[in-house]
């Protein structure tokens, strides 16, 4: 079963249990390594940081921020 995404600008048809993460590197693949070097973070559609292993729901709206710097670890929607 296939379920909508949108990951910034663009509408993606993923599967059930898709991370977060995993349909951003649809997108783009170099975001896997940008995450891991702390040069970019994922957030909901209200700017609020998400983990990148969350699995998404159906219209799912995920935004990804890069940086040039090292973005500092902040608590997840998920953690608070």
């Amino acid at each position: 079963m296939t379920i909508p995404v949108f990951v910034n600008d663009r509408r993606l048809e993923v599967g059930s249990g898709t991370t977060a993460l995993e349909a951003a590197a649809q997108t783009d693949s170099t975001l896997v390594e940008a995450l891991a070097e702390g040069r970019a973070y994922l957030t909901d559609g209200r700017g609020i940081r998400v983990d990148p292993t969350a699995a998404l729901g159906a219209g799912a709206i995920i935004r990804v921020v890069r940086s040039a710097r090292r973005v500092a670890t902040e608590e997840t929607d998920a953690d608070a």
